[in-house]
């Protein structure tokens, strides 16, 4: 079942960052954008300050929790770290993926943004 549940979250979170990554560019999924990109502050300052680690994640908390089940050790605390050494197999410095990281969450909210307010203008027009 772990190792289910390893794949899962692997495909499931991947989807995920790249929902937030691009999901404002669809009309259809704009609100759900919405709703994820709060769900990703929330976790990320919210329960990261409670925490003490801003960028908390509990989706991968939980994965790194069933691949530490699995055997898995000296695991990255970032999922996007994670994955990019595993599709590159380049280990980049974990500030440059962290700063990679903010600067595309924080892109993605500018476009999210910008679209919202150009739909609003137009329809005004």
């Amino acid at each position: 079942m772990n190792v289910f549940l390893d794949y899962f979250l692997t495909f499931f979170h991947s989807v995920f960052v790249l929902f937030v990554l691009i999901g404002w560019i669809f009309k259809s999924t704009r609100k759900a954008h919405i709703i994820a990109i709060g769900l990703i502050l929330i976790a990320w300052l919210g329960i990261g300050w409670y925490k003490g680690v801003i960028g908390y994640c509990p989706l991968t908390d939980w994965h790194w929790d069933i691949k530490r089940e699995l055997g898995e050790r000296n695991i990255s605390s970032s999922f996007i770290e994670y994955m990019q050494e595993k599709i590159t197999g380049i280990d980049l410095n974990r500030k440059l993926v962290d700063i990679g990281t903010v600067v595309g969450l924080v892109l993605s909210v500018l476009c999210a943004g910008y679209v919202s307010l150009r739909s609003r203008f137009s329809k005004r027009n």
